[in-house]
Protein backbone atom coordinates (compact mmCIF):
# COMPACT_ATOMS: atom_id res chain seq x y z
CA UNK A 1 0.00 0.00 0.00
CA UNK A 2 2.87 2.55 1.19
CA UNK A 3 4.48 1.84 -2.95
CA UNK A 4 1.06 2.42 -4.09
CA UNK A 5 1.05 5.93 -2.48
CA UNK A 6 4.68 6.51 -3.17
CA UNK A 7 3.97 5.96 -6.87
CA UNK A 8 0.65 8.02 -6.76
CA UNK A 9 3.21 11.13 -5.07
CA UNK A 10 5.83 10.49 -7.89
CA UNK A 11 3.33 10.98 -10.73
CA UNK A 12 1.57 14.06 -9.53
CA UNK A 13 4.99 15.68 -8.64
CA UNK A 14 5.91 15.10 -12.10
CA UNK A 15 2.90 15.87 -13.72
CA UNK A 16 3.26 19.30 -11.64
CA UNK A 17 6.50 19.78 -12.75
CA UNK A 18 5.78 19.74 -16.53
CA UNK A 19 2.83 21.58 -16.29
CA UNK A 20 5.11 24.36 -14.37
CA UNK A 21 7.67 24.16 -17.21
CA UNK A 22 5.03 24.93 -19.63
CA UNK A 23 3.50 27.37 -17.84
CA UNK A 24 6.70 29.85 -16.89
CA UNK A 25 8.04 29.39 -20.09
CA UNK A 26 4.78 30.59 -22.16
CA UNK A 27 4.23 33.19 -18.87
CA UNK A 28 5.53 36.10 -21.31
CA UNK A 29 3.77 35.28 -24.85
CA UNK A 30 -0.24 34.76 -24.55
CA UNK A 31 -1.37 31.38 -26.23
CA UNK A 32 -4.49 30.38 -27.96
CA UNK A 33 -5.23 27.40 -28.86
CA UNK A 34 -7.72 27.46 -31.91
CA UNK A 35 -9.04 24.23 -33.52
CA UNK A 36 -11.53 22.31 -36.19
CA UNK A 37 -12.03 18.79 -35.48
CA UNK A 38 -14.41 16.27 -37.33
CA UNK A 39 -13.68 13.46 -35.88
CA UNK A 40 -12.28 14.35 -32.65
CA UNK A 41 -9.02 13.78 -33.42
CA UNK A 42 -7.31 17.58 -33.90
CA UNK A 43 -9.62 18.23 -30.67
CA UNK A 44 -7.00 15.64 -28.79
CA UNK A 45 -4.01 17.24 -29.97
CA UNK A 46 -5.61 20.99 -29.32
CA UNK A 47 -6.29 19.93 -26.04
CA UNK A 48 -2.60 18.14 -25.63
CA UNK A 49 -1.55 21.45 -26.88
CA UNK A 50 -3.21 23.56 -24.61
CA UNK A 51 -2.84 21.42 -21.40
CA UNK A 52 1.36 21.64 -22.18
CA UNK A 53 1.17 25.35 -22.89
CA UNK A 54 -1.31 26.89 -20.23
CA UNK A 55 -2.96 28.71 -23.55
CA UNK A 56 -6.56 29.35 -24.13
CA UNK A 57 -8.90 27.15 -26.50
CA UNK A 58 -11.64 27.87 -28.95
CA UNK A 59 -13.36 25.53 -31.23
CA UNK A 60 -14.07 26.76 -34.52
CA UNK A 61 -17.53 25.85 -35.13
CA UNK A 62 -19.57 26.43 -38.53
CA UNK A 63 -23.11 27.33 -38.64
CA UNK A 64 -23.68 24.19 -40.83
CA UNK A 65 -22.07 20.85 -39.60
CA UNK A 66 -20.25 18.70 -41.89
CA UNK A 67 -22.10 15.25 -42.93
CA UNK A 68 -21.23 12.47 -40.56
CA UNK A 69 -20.75 10.21 -43.30
CA UNK A 70 -17.52 9.82 -44.73
CA UNK A 71 -18.18 10.10 -48.27
CA UNK A 72 -20.62 12.55 -47.87
CA UNK A 73 -17.89 15.00 -46.04
CA UNK A 74 -15.17 14.33 -48.59
CA UNK A 75 -17.24 15.32 -51.18
CA UNK A 76 -18.44 18.60 -49.65
CA UNK A 77 -14.72 19.00 -48.37
CA UNK A 78 -13.52 18.91 -52.03
CA UNK A 79 -15.96 20.92 -53.90
CA UNK A 80 -15.53 23.66 -50.99
CA UNK A 81 -11.92 23.90 -51.21
CA UNK A 82 -12.04 23.89 -55.02
CA UNK A 83 -14.27 26.45 -54.90
CA UNK A 84 -12.52 28.77 -52.38
CA UNK A 85 -15.53 28.19 -50.51
CA UNK A 86 -15.39 29.92 -46.24
CA UNK A 87 -18.29 28.85 -44.41
CA UNK A 88 -19.33 30.89 -41.91
CA UNK A 89 -18.64 30.37 -38.12
CA UNK A 90 -20.75 30.14 -35.27
CA UNK A 91 -18.50 32.31 -33.07
CA UNK A 92 -16.03 34.35 -32.59
CA UNK A 93 -13.19 35.11 -30.74
CA UNK A 94 -13.56 38.62 -28.33
CA UNK A 95 -10.27 39.61 -27.94
CA UNK A 96 -8.05 38.03 -30.09
CA UNK A 97 -5.53 41.12 -30.30
CA UNK A 98 -4.31 39.87 -26.89
CA UNK A 99 -2.38 37.21 -27.78
CA UNK A 100 0.98 36.49 -29.31
CA UNK A 101 1.21 32.98 -30.14
CA UNK A 102 -2.06 31.33 -31.85
CA UNK A 103 -1.84 27.25 -32.39
CA UNK A 104 -4.37 26.80 -35.68
CA UNK A 105 -5.61 23.12 -35.60
CA UNK A 106 -7.25 21.51 -38.71
CA UNK A 107 -7.36 18.29 -40.08
CA UNK A 108 -5.81 18.16 -43.49
CA UNK A 109 -8.45 17.76 -45.89
CA UNK A 110 -7.29 17.52 -49.97
CA UNK A 111 -3.72 18.45 -48.75
CA UNK A 112 -4.71 21.68 -46.97
CA UNK A 113 -6.51 22.87 -43.88
CA UNK A 114 -10.45 22.61 -43.38
CA UNK A 115 -12.08 25.33 -44.65
CA UNK A 116 -13.85 26.70 -41.45
CA UNK A 117 -9.98 27.29 -40.60
CA UNK A 118 -9.68 29.48 -43.44
CA UNK A 119 -12.84 31.48 -42.80
CA UNK A 120 -11.27 32.27 -39.27
CA UNK A 121 -7.76 32.93 -40.40
CA UNK A 122 -9.34 35.17 -43.06
CA UNK A 123 -11.85 36.51 -40.30
CA UNK A 124 -9.42 38.95 -37.82
CA UNK A 125 -6.33 40.88 -38.41
CA UNK A 126 -3.79 38.91 -37.25
CA UNK A 127 -0.43 41.05 -38.07
CA UNK A 128 2.50 40.79 -36.14
CA UNK A 129 1.09 37.25 -34.62
CA UNK A 130 2.80 33.95 -34.43
CA UNK A 131 0.76 30.85 -35.76
CA UNK A 132 1.41 27.50 -35.52
CA UNK A 133 -0.08 24.73 -37.32
CA UNK A 134 -0.75 21.57 -36.39
CA UNK A 135 -2.88 18.94 -38.25
CA UNK A 136 -3.92 15.28 -38.23
CA UNK A 137 -4.06 12.94 -41.39
CA UNK A 138 -4.09 9.55 -42.32
CA UNK A 139 -0.98 10.30 -44.93
CA UNK A 140 -1.10 13.54 -46.41
CA UNK A 141 0.75 15.04 -42.69
CA UNK A 142 0.67 18.64 -43.60
CA UNK A 143 -0.01 19.11 -47.30
CA UNK A 144 0.66 22.70 -48.42
CA UNK A 145 -1.08 24.35 -45.01
CA UNK A 146 1.61 26.33 -44.32
CA UNK A 147 2.40 27.93 -47.54
CA UNK A 148 -1.68 28.42 -47.31
CA UNK A 149 -1.85 30.01 -44.33
CA UNK A 150 1.20 32.20 -45.56
CA UNK A 151 -0.71 33.35 -48.28
CA UNK A 152 -4.43 34.24 -45.69
CA UNK A 153 -1.80 35.78 -42.79
CA UNK A 154 0.66 37.77 -45.09
CA UNK A 155 1.56 39.85 -41.74
CA UNK A 156 2.04 37.19 -39.72
CA UNK A 157 4.90 34.71 -38.60
CA UNK A 158 3.65 31.41 -39.92
CA UNK A 159 6.13 28.57 -38.23
CA UNK A 160 6.25 24.73 -39.84
CA UNK A 161 3.67 22.70 -38.60
CA UNK A 162 3.27 19.64 -36.60
CA UNK A 163 1.19 17.19 -38.26
CA UNK A 164 0.01 13.85 -36.49
CA UNK A 165 -1.83 10.63 -37.68
CA UNK A 166 -5.69 10.74 -37.05
CA UNK A 167 -4.60 7.05 -35.63
CA UNK A 168 -2.01 7.77 -32.99
CA UNK A 169 -3.25 10.82 -31.59
CA UNK A 170 -4.22 9.41 -28.60
CA UNK A 171 -0.51 8.72 -27.83
CA UNK A 172 0.77 11.81 -29.22
CA UNK A 173 1.53 13.97 -26.13
CA UNK A 174 5.20 13.05 -26.13
CA UNK A 175 5.63 13.93 -29.78
CA UNK A 176 3.98 17.48 -29.48
CA UNK A 177 6.20 17.89 -25.97
CA UNK A 178 9.32 17.45 -27.84
CA UNK A 179 7.80 20.27 -30.73
CA UNK A 180 7.05 22.48 -27.97
CA UNK A 181 10.32 22.67 -26.76
CA UNK A 182 11.86 22.62 -30.20
CA UNK A 183 9.39 25.91 -30.72
CA UNK A 184 11.30 27.02 -27.56
CA UNK A 185 7.60 27.11 -26.42
CA UNK A 186 7.87 25.37 -23.42
CA UNK A 187 11.11 24.38 -21.87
Amino acid sequence: MKTKHFFIAIVALLLSSISMQAQSSSATKKILVVYFSHSGNTREVANQIKDLTGGDIFEILPVKAYPSDYQACVDQAKKEINAKYKPVLKTRVKNISSYDIIFVGSPCWWSTMAPPVATFLSSYDLSGKTIVPFMTHEGSEMGRTVSDIKKLCPKSTVTEGLAIRGSHVKESKGNVMKWLREKKIVK
